[in-house]
């Protein structure tokens, strides 16, 4: 398994962020990881990521366990935030060469110049950060993800910005990703976009796994009073009642 969380706990001093989450992510699948706001899912990309430290609990990124060996770990992730920081001073091109530095890259400019051709930015190559547009920063910081070919894709809130053709090659260039054997994670509130997308579902609410379960399982076996739930009407059913959570492991068509 490329992404495996085993019995995760985050704890700020009494507030528990996520309590008790496992999952894994093989290679080529897409899981959309969805939940109401403080449902603790960028909490869990930044603990993956080795940027917040685990209350208790194992997490591993290709093999890697990401307290044992960060920088394994680290050197096989890409990990994109909903508003990721960019050197303002620098061009798109100097970014590259800078990621191409940093992972030890060998013969990246290649891909470099493939990537900037795919999200239409080779007129922009040379210029500064600071001039950029939020949904060209966003294909940047995407580009400079996807440039050391991660083993393992986390992308929180990826379309955030983006014009029409750049959704849509985002999307192209995720599931290609996947298709070449990257595991990935995809966060949004865009539930129509996971739906879409994605292959499986992770739904948190209050720092749990409420459900988790293919897509096909998704909009094949779910049914309220003889209709198909989409993954919204589901999404409301589950996070909008005071029942208590569903049960750990449960598939989706025995909710």
């Amino acid at each position: 398994m490329s992404i495996i969380v085993e019995d995760f706990h985050k704890i700020y001093d009494e507030t528990v962020a996520v309590n008790g989450l496992s999952f894994e992510v093989p290679p080529g699948e897409i899981l959309g990881l969805v939940g109401p706001n403080g449902a603790g899912k960028t909490t869990t990309m930044r603990a993956l990521a080795g940027i917040l430290e685990p209350s208790s609990g194992r997490l591993s990124i290709a093999g890697h366990d990401i307290k044992r060996d960060a920088v394994a770990a680290k050197s096989a992730l890409a990990y994109v935030p909903d508003d990721p920081h960019l050197f303002e001073n620098l061009t798109i091109w100097e970014h590259f060469q800078f990621i191409g530095s940093a992972y030890r890259l060998k013969d990246w400019s290649a891909r470099a110049e493939a990537l900037l051709v795919q999200f239409e930015l080779v007129a922009k190559r040379d210029s500064p950060c600071s001039d950029l547009s939020r949904g060209m920063r966003q294909k940047v910081a995407i580009c400079c993800g996807y440039l050391h070919e991660p083993k393992v894709i986390m992308l929180d809130e990826p379309l955030t910005g983006l014009d029409p053709r750049g959704i849509r090659t985002m999307q192209e260039s995720i599931r290609r990703r996947a298709a070449l054997g990257a595991s990935v994670m995809v966060s949004s509130h865009l539930l129509s976009l996971v739906e879409d997308l994605c292959t499986s579902v992770l739904l948190m609410h209050r720092g749990r796994k409420l459900l988790q379960g293919s897509m096909t399982e998704l909009q094949g076996g779910l049914s309220v009073d003889g209709r198909t739930e989409s993954l919204e009407d589901l999404f409301f059913r589950l996070t909008e009642t005071p029942d208590e959570p569903v049960p750990a492991g449960t598939s989706a068509t025995e909710i």
